[in-house]
Formats: C-alpha cells, sequence, structure tokens
C-alpha cells in the first residue's frame, strides 16, 4: 500500500501575500500611462484604463473566478475596480488614510510592489535556454537507476482471509477477479496498484513485492494496512522524463533559484541589525513573497 503521507517539496519561495480589501479600496490601481491605455469606464471624474484593468487581473491572480474567461473574466476585474475606486472615494470622504496605520501600510505594499517587480526582472533574465538545459541535465544525471514494478494487491483484515484469496488464486482463478470479489482496497480495480517505486509503499508491503518477478504470487504479508497477497505485472527501470514534460517545473526552479541567490547577496552586502533574537531553529530565509510558486528541481 502507498504510504499515508506525501514527502514535502523544499520550498525555495514564500506564496505571494494577499493584499487586504482595506488596502485595495484605499489604493488606486497605477494609472501613469492613462494617456495611451484605453479608457473602459468612468467613476465620479475617475478612468479606469486597460491598463488598471491588466495590472488589478494579476494582483487577484487565483482569487478570480476560473470559469470566467475572455471578455467575462475583463467585465469581471472591470466591475471590481469600479467597486474599488467607489469604496476609496468614500473611504477618502471618512479620513480613513489620515492615520498613521495607514502610512505604514502604505509603505509596506510600496516596498512589496517593489521587490516583486525586482523579483520578477530577476526571473525573466534567468530562465533562459541555455540555463534551463543545464538543470534538466544536472537533475537527469544526477538521478541513479531506480526499479519500479507493476503491481496488483488483495487486501484483507486477516491472515485467514488473506490465506484463503491466494489459495483460489493457486487453483487458476485470475487474480483480477478475486480482488474484486474480496478486497478491501476500494481505490483499486482488479488490485491494480500502477506502476511505482520502492518508496513509494509501506516498508513491509515494498519488501515483498519487490522480491517477486513478474507473474508471481507473494504469500500473505501483513502491513499497516491489513494483510496482502501481492502478484507483479511486470519490472522496468525508472526512465528520467523528458525535458518537454518537466520545462515548466525546470524554468520555474531556475527563476526561485536565482531570485533566492538574488536576495542572499543583498543579505550579504547590506548592514542588518537585530534588536530582537531570532528563533532557535530559525530556517535560512528562502527568497521572498513575489517569487515564484514553489518548485523542486525536476524529478522523474
Amino acid at each position: 500500500m502507498r504510504k499515508r503521507y506525501d514527502a514535502p517539496l523544499r520550498t525555495l519561495a514564500a506564496a505571494l501575500l494577499a493584499a487586504t480589501a482595506l488596502i485595495g479600496a484605499a489604493a488606486t490601481p497605477a494609472a501613469a500611462a492613462a494617456g495611451t491605455s484605453k479608457v473602459l469606464a468612468t467613476v465620479n471624474g475617475s478612468d479606469i484604463t486597460e491598463d488598471d484593468v491588466r495590472i488589478a487581473t494579476a494582483d487577484l491572480g487565483p482569487a478570480l473566478p476560473q470559469q470566467l474567461q475572455g471578455p467575462q473574466r475583463e467585465a469581471y476585474v472591470l466591475d471590481y475596480l469600479i467597486d474599488l475606486k467607489l469604496a476609496a472615494g468614500q473611504a477618502a470622504q471618512e479620513k480613513l488614510g489620515d492615520n498613521p496605520e495607514f502610512a505604514k501600510k502604505m509603505a509596506y505594499y510600496h516596498d512589496k510592489v517593489l521587490m516583486e517587480d525586482l523579483l520578477g526582472n530577476i526571473a525573466k533574465t534567468a530562465v533562459t535556454p541555455e540555463a534551463e538545459k543545464k538543470v534538466y541535465d544536472d537533475a537527469a544525471k544526477a538521478q541513479p537507476p531506480e526499479t519500479e514494478i507493476h503491481a496488483r494487491h488483495i487486501l484483507v483484515p486477516t491472515e485467514a482471509e488473506a490465506k484463503a484469496a491466494l489459495e483460489r488464486v493457486k487453483k487458476g482463478e485470475d487474480f483480477a477477479k478475486v480482488a474484486d470479489e474480496v478486497s478491501k482496497d476500494p481505490g483499486s480495480q482488479g488490485g491494480d496498484l500502477g506502476w511505482f517505486t520502492k518508496d513509494k509503499m509501506v516498508p513491509e508491503f515494498a519488501a515483498a513485492a519487490f522480491k517477486l518477478e513478474p507473474g508471481q504470487v507473494s504469500d500473505p504479508v501483513k502491513s499497516e494496512f491489513g494483510w496482502h497477497v501481492i502478484k507483479v505485472e511486470g519490472k522496468r527501470e525508472k526512465a528520467f522524463p523528458p525535458f518537454d514534460q518537466v520545462k515548466d517545473q525546470v524554468a520555474r526552479y531556475v527563476a526561485q533559484k536565482a531570485q533566492s541567490d538574488d536576495i542572499s547577496k543583498l543579505r550579504e552586502q547590506a548592514k542588518i541589525v537585530r534588536n530582537t533574537p531570532a528563533p532557535a531553529a530559525a530556517p535560512t530565509p528562502a527568497a521572498p513573497a513575489g517569487a515564484a510558486p514553489a518548485a523542486d528541481a525536476p524529478k522523474p
């Protein structure tokens, strides 16, 4: 059976911080290029342009309804910006921006946007065909040969039930048919587990399964899930995935590493004074908010 947990990926970048509704309402979208960007709407004399929609779309990101695409998506964002203008106007009338706390938040988001632009520029420069190919080739060379098997199993609560199922198979009944009739694993039709490497299964199951050759059936094996009877259908060396299959992952890795290296360099060059001690187990800072989603080097 497969392990109950997934191995955690090494985090190279934090997720983007979502702007709060208060700050979103108080800060109007950039419209420096309003003279060259098409005006899509005007709210109490204030223009909303195509550039504003583009910026808001990038900011909202996953928060946008995925079913909306094309003109419907643009209309949704435009409605959001109209509400933003109205809310910001009301907030200004109530002088919500005239307090120290608002100024602190604005300073924070000023720095955040600058940082995101910097990291974006770093990523654009770093992700080249040459850099992608080097990361892919290095990962492929570092991947040791690994065997994987295609197996089926019958899972039952007791050893007696496992022995009874095994006896039926030995007498010539189809393994998949017996599995469908008695196995308590609802996730495998005909007991089929597909292809997997040794590390993907709990130790007792993996040890028994990888001793078998194609066509062989195991004696009953006990694991934390119950009792198994295992049949190996095939065995092969696991191939490293082709570049096109992991290209996006490679690009993210290249971008994140460049961003992380740049931030580390900035830290080394800066004079940083912490007035409070860092936690004893504080992790090494990764590339901060604004980097691409976390990803590892390409894996098979």
